[in-house]
């Protein structure tokens, strides 16, 4: 059981990212753009991802996350886990694809319902098709 430490999540196009957990706010980087995750902690060991966020601060986004009080309150959230990313492009593309991958029911934006929901990042997009290709080709066409 680690309660300290890092995590890995995996996004849905197979990439790992590994985040650090911290559970409180003296854990959090200061001046340092990144991504973070809310998360649920069940019987010591199983983690649910409840929300994907990216921040160009960390420290002064999580402080007073708005989101923050539901997850905790409402969802049962134990701890964040951060992961310090220095470009918004990559940041976007990091949180694209943990979203699509993760599906946190808190992010309601980006989880695919339908084929028509290919991820916007070209290299996303180009891993989906790859992997979806036997569905969409055997889905009714529209006319």
């Amino acid at each position: 059981m680690f309660l300290f430490g890092h995590r890995r999540w995996r996004g849905e196009s197979g990439t790992s990212y590994r985040f650090k957990i911290t559970l409180t706010e003296k854990g959090l980087p200061k001046d340092s753009g990144g991504l973070y995750v809310f998360v649920r902690r069940r019987l010591g060991f199983i983690l649910e991802p409840l929300y994907v966020g990216k921040a160009a601060n960390l420290h002064g986004r999580l402080v007073g996350h708005e989101k923050w009080s539901r997850a905790y309150w409402w969802y049962g959230a134990t701890e964040r886990h951060v992961l310090r990313v220095h470009t918004e492009t990559d940041r976007r593309r990091i949180e694209e694809d943990l979203i699509r991958g993760l599906k946190p029911p808190m992010n309601d934006v980006m989880i695919p319902t339908s084929g028509r929901d290919a991820p916007s990042d070209p290299k996303l997009r180009w891993r989906w098709f790859e992997r979806n290709w036997r569905r969409l080709a055997a889905a009714p066409k529209r006319a």
